[in-house]
């Protein structure tokens, strides 16, 4: 007899054996049914024993799905859905009537459907959507949500291939290439007839990144190989939005790594509930529509996601432990792609902002909290709840300062060979550690810095980082108008009167910088003050949400009731979390308008309850309620 020899688990947040079996291609075909609000069909899993094991069951993550039949290559199986371990769904045990060979693979095909509680999916009425003509869905798998699609192994350590086939009455957009729209099938008794929409993604990815929306979708080409898909009503000032900067990210990106590997790269910009500014699913982002503000100042979000084409997709982190490895990386990339475009003090400036972002989460967490570490503990946690700009920001300022440390032009070397060596991986932050030491082994200068570098301390201490020094010219103006509105507001003689020139010329981000600036003051400014900044700096009519929302904290914690109004009516057309809890710093959050006004806040919220993307509705829950 042959003893069984098991692979460690990694990922502390899936309940399948993936260490024992691994998925290595994933059909999923699905009706996508409007009415019932349900996906309706089968997944099919090929999967493969990861070492030599004599189990005889295969266990896969659920949640929140009717599981009809299950067969493992043809043929019926015994299977058991267990009962639901919070946060983590229902383990659904396979029986396989045989041992597989270490060297085969076998099929399991699963029938199911989704339900009205899966917290993947979100589905709006025609009233939910710009032109009220027709529903829509989308989906956001992040982090541990798939599983409520479809039974899979819901880790970030399992990647495989997809084949999509979704069948629905309205164009469809998926995770993968456009392989054609076929089988049409009339409808009956006034039921809209519905197409086959096939999408094929060869190149293995997790299950988080499996995405799939449908809906009146429009397209426009953005560039040589990029499209946007949104509404018709918002598909030329998206096409103008995107297509001045889409192609230079992706082309700037390619010479800091190595040429993009996704054929295409796309952007659906969705209905405004989305819950993230942008998500990076492999050939088609889905991103927020408050990056269409008319003035192309906010489409850095597309530098991100356009990043993660290489860091997350590509190369992914093992397990949400080590999610900076997605997003410190990503962070990195963006702010480098903005250096080629705009120059090197822009990247500064950026990372200002979002030193900003990181110092405002580690003071709401707590210096000592485990979710300020980078690399966190979340045995028995949801993933969702460790969200912050900690893993974006607290990652970008290490690798910032390893380029520092090894100099930018031996560290330029290593960008290309990391992404290399692990493309198509998954890996851990030890991994990273050992690939870079290994790197720099026959350079004496440089394995004397990493060895003298304490890793204990940059991976498990909470807090903050050593700050770097940063180039503040872009902000220093910023400041210095700041400075002269706190001299006003704390001496009616300080002799500053605001005028609309102060901030001619000025980005966005300055802007946002200014105002952020503001609102850290110790005393609040007045509130005819307030007012008189929204007015002279046209604040109060500004398209831009980054600025809207700043302004309106400002006027919050004035006490300004002319923005109370504003900020509920803001609430009710923006669901990203940026904007109604904290997530990566700045922006709007419930947590103000309950300092001003919790009856106020909690009516609000509950208007809006269903606008929500389920995953933001259940973290302004525990937020607003502590559910």
């Amino acid at each position: 007899m042959t003893s069984a020899t098991l692979c460690p688990v990694r990922d502390p947040n899936t309940l399948s054996n993936y260490n024992e079996f691994s998925t290595i291609h994933t059909t999923a075909s699905f009706t996508i049914d409007f009415e019932k609000q349900s996906l309706i069909g089968n997944v099919l899993l090929k999967l493969k024993p990861v070492t030599r094991t004599e189990r005889r069951e295969v266990v896969l993550d659920t949640s929140y799905l009717d599981i009809h039949d299950v067969q493992v290559d043809g043929h019926p199986s015994r299977w058991d859905l267990l009962f639901r371990s919070e946060p983590y769904g229902s383990a659904l045990k396979i029986s396989l009537d045989e041992a597989v060979e270490d060297t085969g693979s076998f099929d399991i095909d699963i029938k199911l459907q989704t339900t009205k509680d899966s917290t993947a999916l979100q589905w709006l009425a025609p009233a939910q959507t710009s032109n009220k003509k027709h529903p829509f869905i989308f989906s956001q798998c992040q982090a541990i949500h798939a599983r409520s699609v479809f039974p899979c192994q819901d880790t970030p350590d399992v990647k495989s291939t997809y084949e999509f086939n979704l069948r629905s009455p309205l164009p469809v957009i998926a995770s993968g290439l456009f392989t054609g729209a076929k089988d049409f099938q009339p409808g009956k008794a006034g039921v809209p007839g519905t197409l086959l929409y096939t999408f094929k993604q060869d190149i293995p990815i997790p299950s988080y990144l499996f995405a799939i929306a449908s809906g009146d979708i429009a397209t426009a080409s953005i560039g040589p190989r990029s499209i946007v898909a949104t509404g018709p009503e918002e598909i030329q000032g998206s096409k103008w939005e995107l297509e001045a900067d889409t192609e230079r990210f992706v082309h700037a990106a390619e010479e800091i790594i190595y040429p993009y590997a996704w054929t295409t790269y796309n952007v659906l910009i969705l209905p405004p509930s989305f819950p993230y500014g942008g998500m990076e699913n492999p050939v088609f982002t889905f991103a927020t529509p408050t990056i269409i503000s008319g003035d192309r100042e906010n489409v850095d979000v597309i530098a991100h996601e356009i990043a993660h084409s290489w860091s997350g997709n590509l190369i992914s982190n093992a397990s949400w432990e080590h999610f900076w490895l997605n997003e410190g990386w990503t962070t990195y990339i963006e702010r480098r792609i903005i250096a080629s475009i705009h120059g090197e003090a822009h990247r500064d400036f950026s990372a200002i902002i979002g030193w900003n972002a990181l110092s405002e989460s580690i003071a709401q967490l707590g210096e000592t909290h485990e979710f300020t570490k980078l690399v966190v503990n979340l045995n028995g946690k949801d993933p969702d709840d460790a969200f912050s700009s900690v893993p974006y920001e607290k990652g970008f300022t290490f690798l910032y300062y390893l380029e520092k440390l090894l100099g930018k032009e031996k560290w330029n070397k290593f960008i290309p060979h990391y992404f290399t060596s692990f493309a198509r991986k998954s890996l851990d932050s030890d991994e990273f550690k050992q690939s870079l030491i290994d790197f720099y082994s026959s350079d004496p200068t440089a394995a004397s810095a990493l060895k003298s570098l304490d890793w204990d301390a940059w991976f498990y201490a909470p807090g903050f980082p050593p700050k770097p020094d940063f180039d503040t010219s872009l902000v220093d103006v910023c400041y210095a108008l700041a400075a002269k509105w706190e001299s006003r507001s704390s001496d009616e003689n300080a002799g500053f009167e605001p005028q609309a020139w102060d901030i001619k010329g000025w980005t966005a981000n300055q802007v946002v910088v200014f105002l952020e600036r503001v609102r850290g003051f110790k005393s609040p400014l007045k509130k005819e003050d307030a007012n008189l900044m929204g007015t002279q700096y046209g604040f109060t009519k500004s398209q831009n949400v980054e600025v809207v929302s700043r302004y309106y904290l400002i006027g919050l914690k004035a006490r300004d009731d002319n923005v109370y109004g504003l900020t509920v009516e803001l609430l009710g057309k923006v669901g990203r979390m940026k904007f109604v809890r904290p997530f990566r710093g700045g922006g709007f959050r419930y947590r103000e308008l309950v300092d001003v006004d919790r009856t106020l806040a909690l009516k609000t919220f509950e208007h809006n309850r269903d606008f929500y993307n389920p995953i933001c509705r259940g973290m302004v829950e525990k937020d607003l309620y502590g559910k």
